[in-house]
């Protein structure tokens, strides 16, 4: 063989094997969802007695506070991982205030779900129109949610999105160990009454996250100015293709037959005052006829 065919040869035997030098590692990438939900900042509340629903006109209004941990969880495996992360509210028209904080953060896309069809969910219900609003912008990788919002502390909603999604449901998340897109898995750590349990999941899941998983990061001014601009999409029940008969009153099992806030309680009780030897049997004495001690 001359040897100009034969360089010739080699040139393209040499093209066809892979440069581990010149080639381009895999990028991961990971789509989050994150759902979060404006609450009252504060705990003296109004009720509506005829639709027995909080009053949230004229109150100052916050991103739940568990939800800032889940914005900012999934804006840490975007950083390490790649990919994109999606911030969905339900909620009346103000709550557009939580996703434009959202945004400053460094989410990439916020959707909120608003429509008067809606009103009166129950953790049931809400959990539905999550999960559709979830599969319209195409699921996710990873459905993040905090462990609970503070003014219905049921920390139903997160479950009840795995669930209508059918993906594994990670609860009381505190730390996320390892994240494989490739693998399609998830391993991280749970937060118990006496302890904590390392599991591991395949992906898609959700988790829902407690305040021991990071903390959360300020707004730059670069965020701030970016949602100045933004045009933040409303999305209506018909938009995300939900049922009228799963949403809102129509959709919602559990009914609030009543809603009111406790009688005060008057001030009373006694002040024992004395040496120690002479107020433990007076203690005991009462506490005997109260029925407390037998």
């Amino acid at each position: 063989m001359p040897v100009s065919r034969f360089l010739a040869a080699s040139s393209v035997l040499l093209g066809m094997r892979e440069n581990p030098i010149l080639k381009e590692e895999k990028e991961e990438n990971v789509k989050i969802a994150v759902c979060i939900k404006q609450v009252p900042d504060t705990t003296d509340v109004k009720i509506n007695p005829e639709t027995n629903t909080l009053i949230r006109e004229g109150v100052a209004s916050i991103t739940n506070p568990f939800d800032e941990y889940a914005v900012e969880e999934a804006l840490r495996i975007k950083e390490k991982h790649g990919g994109e992360v999606h911030v969905i509210s339900m909620g009346p028209p103000q709550a557009i205030e939580v996703l434009k904080n959202a945004l400053a953060v460094g989410a990439d896309k916020v959707y909120l779900i608003s429509d008067k069809a809606f009103a009166g969910a129950d953790t049931l219900a809400t959990a539905y129109t999550l999960a559709k609003m979830i599969q319209t912008i195409g699921g996710a990788d990873l459905v993040i949610c905090g462990k609970q919002a503070i003014d219905g502390d049921t920390a139903q909603v997160g479950p009840g999105v795995a669930t209508r999604m059918g993906i594994p449901q990670l609860t009381y998340v505190s730390k996320v160990r390892e994240i494989d897109p490739d693998r399609k898995r998830i391993v991280v750590e749970r937060l118990l009454e006496n302890g904590r349990e390392v599991v591991e999941s395949s992906l898609p899941a959700l988790m829902t996250v407690v305040k021991d998983i990071n903390e959360p990061r300020h707004p730059s001014l670069l965020g701030i100015k970016r949602v100045a601009k933004a045009q933040i999409p409303i999305l209506a029940a018909k938009d995300i293709g939900a049922d009228e008969n799963r949403i809102g009153l129509k959709g919602s099992p559990t009914w609030v037959v009543r809603v009111f806030s406790p009688e005060a309680r008057g001030a009373g009780g006694d002040i024992l005052k004395g040496e120690l030897a002479e107020v433990v049997p007076l203690l005991a004495h009462k506490l005997m006829d109260t029925k407390f001690i037998k």
